[in-house]
């Protein structure tokens, strides 16, 4: 399989779930502007129209994208990893779809798109904030006594570790205000499989960001 991805963004979810089924993947980096990719230069726009990521081509050529779809693929493809309940768990399937939706929808696209966005006015910012610190709040009070989203690691963690690693680049959301999704993060940061992940997307990332300053 293939995984096209660009360093810390919501792709990380796909290689830490990756990681943490202790699967192989080819892992194919796309330059978020040019919409390349970056060892080929090859258009990206040929695999996703839109081109944004993650996009995964699986062993038989077929082409997946969106978060949620491509990691319950993931954790159905490797099920001794056990990323996701069994499918006889129709409750448990339900909930990983909750959180998977909740975690796209409310803190990816509703919270942190806005709030990472450079040209986002400021005033538009703080009425996001405002709207969508609820849904924060909600995540808190989610988290108090438990270590996962679910009964144990699933695909959703890989996800909201995901988007909340962005809020190192969003001074505007205080997590010692939410002491149980901070403690979450923290968690989440010492999980090998997560670690290693940001081990190896860090670098890529400065590496972006310099070739950003110099275009």
């Amino acid at each position: 399989m293939e995984l096209f991805f660009s360093p810390l963004a919501c792709s990380m979810a796909a290689r830490i779930a990756f990681a943490e089924a202790s699967a192989e993947v080819k892992l194919i980096e796309v330059d978020p502007r040019t919409k390349r990719v970056l060892a080929t230069g090859e258009t990206y726009l040929a695999i996703h129209p839109l081109g944004l990521v993650p996009a995964l081509r699986t062993d038989d050529g077929a082409v997946l994208t969106e978060n949620a779809s491509i990691l319950q693929f993931i954790a159905d493809e490797f099920p001794a990893a056990r990323l996701a309940p069994s499918e006889s768990d129709r409750i448990g399937r339900a909930k990983l779809r909750q959180w998977l939706s909740f975690v796209g929808t409310e803190l990816h696209k509703g919270l942190m798109i806005p709030l990472l966005g450079r040209d986002t006015p400021p005033e538009v910012k703080a009425w996001v904030l405002s709207k969508y610190a609820s849904r924060v709040a909600y995540l808190d009070e989610s988290l108090a006594g438990r270590e996962f989203l679910l009964d144990r690691f699933s695909v959703a963690d890989a996800y909201l570790f995901t988007v909340l690693n962005w809020t190192q680049a969003t001074p505007e959301i205080d997590l010692a205000v939410y002491p149980n999704v901070k403690a979450y993060l923290e968690r989440m940061r010492q999980r090998p499989g997560v670690a290693d992940s940001l081990a190896l997307e860090v670098p890529l990332f400065r590496a972006e960001i310099a070739r950003r300053k110099a275009a």
